[in-house]
């Protein structure tokens, strides 16, 4: 199946269907992209599901979207459902104990299959349950929103947050298929697809400079909602993303580039209350964090610095921190960091656009003492 995008299409539809395989041995995959799929049972025979007992996970917000149209598509498979509370507050032990009580209850398997239906939060939570499961059982990935589509839905990255810090409790799964119907991409407000192009940005950033200015002109077509310039993000997205984790699929070395702007967003999702920030938005703002602190330490040029932070307000994504997170509050907060090896905070930070690396020894004085300098102008 081939697709060819022009960025200068005005076109609102989108029906090329594009195939994109994450390559992993015996765990591999394949990334389903197109418009409508939800109702299309041939898309969900790619996973190979026999005679699986299905159970579908979504939240109250998906639920009336699109749970009726997945299960048109699933017609023919044995399959229950589970409906949670939407929201990044929602994604913790609590509701995880949701899902095994309807696991339990309904005394499914280890043949059963799990169907994340929805945003990152329900595919991150859900694949957790799918991980931990009597010792793990198959999931299927159905995302609804960019951000899930284009990152959290792709790589096994599976998990809760604890209060103490975000996705600090989680498994490497891989899920069996991932579905991303990009119709879905039309129900998202404004905000949530903002959120979404922080992560596409972010594939430019770290080792794909020619997205990168793509990006610069699609922007306009990408928040007009322009299905074909959406459909490439997604495409090349994933494509740059199952590179990254067929080279290194527990983050031992690479994978750990996808991390840009993360450990400065993960902070301020958790000082302020995680939810309060959407962790597009927070990822942002950690991306130029990044990108600034890459220029004190004399490794990016203010040229690039500039087109960073130009590409996000463009985005209509923050570029500042809240001003009431203090240099003390953001150190405290990335010292609970997945990065953090041997006591030492590492950082993904940026030589130019498109060449990121991992800074295997910060100093943690002098990013104190510039954080606190930056946040105080």
């Amino acid at each position: 199946m081939t697709f060819i995008a022009d960025a200068n299409s005005s076109s609102k539809t989108h029906s090329t269907i594009k195939m994109v395989d994450v390559s992993l041995a015996e765990r591999s995959y394949s990334i389903i992209i197109g418009s409508d799929l939800l109702g299309k049972g041939a898309s969900y025979s790619v996973a190979d599901l026999g005679k699986s007992r299905l159970l579908i996970v979504t939240n109250s917000t998906v639920a009336p979207l699109y749970l009726e149209k997945l299960q048109q598509g699933l017609e023919g498979y044995s399959h229950d459902t589970l409906i949670l509370p939407d929201g990044e507050q929602y994604k913790n032990g609590e509701t995880l104990n949701l899902i095994y009580d309807a696991l339990l209850q309904k005394r499914f398997d280890r043949g059963s299959t799990l169907v994340a239906l929805g945003g990152g939060v329900i595919g991150d939570i859900t694949g957790y349950a799918a991980a931990t499961y009597q010792r793990g059982i198959d999931f299927i990935q159905v995302p609804t929103t960019l951000l899930a589509q284009v990152d959290s839905s792709v790589g096994g990255k599976t998990g809760i947050n604890h209060p103490l810090g975000k996705n600090m409790i989680g498994a490497f799964h891989q899920p069996k298929l991932v579905i991303a119907d990009t119709a879905t991409l039309n129900s998202l407000d404004d905000r949530q697809l903002r959120a979404g192009l922080a992560e596409v940005i972010k594939y430019g950033l770290i080792d794909d400079l020619p997205f990168f200015g793509w990006l610069e002109s699609a922007l306009p077509q990408l928040l007009q909602r322009d299905m074909t310039a959406l459909a490439y993000a997604v495409e090349v997205s994933c494509k740059d993303k199952a590179a990254v984790v067929a080279a290194d699929e527990r983050e031992a070395g690479k994978r750990a580039l996808l991390n840009l702007g993360h450990t400065f967003g993960h902070a301020i999702e958790t000082a302020m209350g995680y939810g309060n920030w959407l962790h597009g938005e927070a990822v942002a703002t950690g991306m130029v964090l990044a990108a600034a602190y890459s220029h004190h330490l004399g490794l990016l040029p203010q040229s690039d610095l500039q087109k960073i932070t130009a590409m996000m307000v463009a985005a209509g994504l923050a570029t500042q921190p809240p001003a009431e997170l203090t240099a003390d509050q953001f150190m405290a907060h990335m010292a609970v960091d997945k990065k953090v090896k041997a006591g030492r905070l590492r950082l993904v930070l940026l030589k130019g656009i498109g060449h990121a690396f991992v800074a295997e020894a910060v100093d943690e004085a002098d990013l104190r003492r510039w954080l606190g300098g930056y946040l105080a102008v």
